[in-house]
Order: C-alpha cells, then sequence, then structure tokens
C-alpha cells in the first residue's frame, strides 16, 4: 500500500511558477512510475506528465510541454512538479498517482494509487 500527500499548491498570477511536491510514504517508491493528473472545474481528469521509475524517461501532454518539469528523488520518496508561465487554463486540482507500469503511463486506469489533490488557481 502507498499513500501519496501532495502539497504546494496555491493561487498565482499569469506568468508565474510553483512548485508541487507529492510525498509518499513506504519503502518501495521506486518501483513505481509517477505521475501528475490535474482536474479542471467542471472537467475530466487529464493527464499532465509521468515519470519513469529510475526517472530516466518522462513524458508531458502537449499543452504543458517547455513549462512544466516533473521529477523524483526515490531516496525521498517524492515527485515533483515544477510549473513555469503559468496558464489561467492550467487551474485545477491536481493529483499525483503512482503506476505498476513502466513508462509513458498516461490513463488514469493505469494507476492504482493516488493523492487527495492540491488546488492550483491561476489569476489572469
Amino acid at each position: 500500500q502507498v499513500q501519496l500527500v501532495e502539497s504546494g499548491g496555491g493561487l498565482v498570477q499569469a506568468g508565474g511558477s510553483l512548485r508541487l511536491s507529492c510525498a509518499a510514504s513506504g519503502r518501495t517508491f521506486s518501483r513505481y512510475a509517477m505521475g501528475w493528473f490535474r482536474q479542471p472545474p467542471g472537467k475530466e481528469r487529464e493527464f499532465v506528465a509521468t515519470i519513469s521509475r529510475s526517472g530516466g524517461s518522462t513524458y508531458y501532454v502537449d499543452s504543458v510541454k517547455e513549462r512544466f518539469t516533473i521529477s523524483r528523488d526515490n531516496a525521498k520518496n517524492t515527485v515533483y512538479l515544477q510549473m513555469n508561465s503559468l496558464e489561467p487554463e492550467d487551474t485545477a486540482v491536481y493529483y499525483c498517482a503512482g503506476s505498476r507500469g513502466e513508462t509513458r503511463v498516461i490513463h488514469t486506469y493505469e494507476y492504482d494509487y493516488w493523492g487527495q489533490g492540491t488546488q492550483v488557481t491561476v489569476s489572469s
């Protein structure tokens, strides 16, 4: 069993930056590919980024490429999402998730564990 706790959300102006963190419990963190998803108001949850177990491979949805960076520190059982040049369209609840998959794990059904989410609001 893995428990995930996100932090770092908040209110930021367009063009600003935020860094989300997701801390995982347990000693098996490095066995999971990790992902970030988001759910804008009134919309479905959508894929944002994923990182492989070792951190050597990453993949992003086109809308955040060049602006967001996913990374992980297996020694700290933590995955991060650095978000730069934020836009109002990035406003959503952001969730981290863990998957037993390998790489490019982009579908919600491929993930076994989910955090409770953290709100990111970008004002124009």
